[in-house]
């Protein structure tokens, strides 16, 4: 890791964090990595986590319907809300828009199918401390209230790392997580200058001076790279983020 890459990240307007791990050498780099940001839509990641624990567990199905209600559909990212009323889904189709459209329909309906607390247990038995799902998505009462979900870059980033290593729920569970997020439509920021010449499962996250985005690149030496800002201006630390991936794909040989 070049030390202006992390110079960069330090001294960026606002505040801003950085985690990346050499997943062949397991060396780490951090900026901040275990502070504590506001997690906006990052935080979608340990759910779907929790989802496929209770899969692996037969506390859920993947075939399990919901039907969307009008009061369900939430603005924002996503499609669901776009769609019609009673139109029903499945627990997977959930699983799979809240990671790779980023749909907040499918995120509220998750959480309170799996229940916020026991989500917080497997975060919790993860190892993470500084990161904590404490209400819904566009909960504006809580919001007022000052309640937030948070995140470490630290924290994600090591579960990333566990993901890839199959050790999170199974090795079949972690594989098809990371599948999911590879599937990543929201592709405006780590995997922004890549050219699609480096395959990148990772999650973005954003709302008022907040942009996130976390995920694996699978250089020639796969690297775990988070970085979130709160409070920045997002489109200046988006445009360092893609540079960022940029630089580490080329400093291993990808020709971009």
């Amino acid at each position: 890791m070049q030390p202006s890459i992390l110079r960069q990240v330090r001294e960026f307007p606002g505040r801003a964090g950085l985690y990346c791990q050499d997943l062949a050498t397991g060396e780490e780099w951090s900026v901040r990595g275990e502070e504590a940001f506001e997690a906006a839509s990052v935080i979608k990641l340990p759910i779907l986590v929790e989802v496929f624990r209770r899969l692996e567990a037969g506390e859920a199905r993947e075939d399990e319907s919901f039907t969307i209600r009008e009061e369900d559909k939430l603005p924002s990212c996503g499609v669901l809300n776009y769609l019609h009323t009673g139109l029903t889904v499945t627990l997977m189709d959930l699983a799979v828009l809240m990671i790779i459209v980023s749909d907040n329909t499918a995120t509220n309906l998750l959480i309170r199918r799996l229940g916020m607390e026991r989500i917080n247990e497997t975060i919790r038995e993860l190892g993470m401390t500084a990161t904590r799902l404490r209400r819904l998505l566009f909960d504006s009462e809580a919001a007022a209230r000052g309640i937030k979900n948070t995140i470490a870059p630290a924290e994600i980033g090591h579960l990333l790392a566990a993901l890839y290593r199959g050790e999170v729920v199974s090795p079949a569970a972690s594989a098809r997580m990371l599948r999911i997020l590879g599937d990543q439509r929201l592709n405006g920021k780590l995997p922004f200058w890549l050219d699609g010449k480096v395959k990148c499962a990772h999650k973005t996250g954003e709302d008022t001076n907040i942009t996130h985005d976390v995920g694996i690149l699978y250089t020639p030496r796969p690297l775990v790279l988070c970085v979130c800002g709160d409070p920045v201006e997002a489109p200046a630390l988006n445009a360092l983020m893609g540079t960022i991936a940029r630089w580490l794909a080329a400093e291993q040989g990808v020709n971009l």
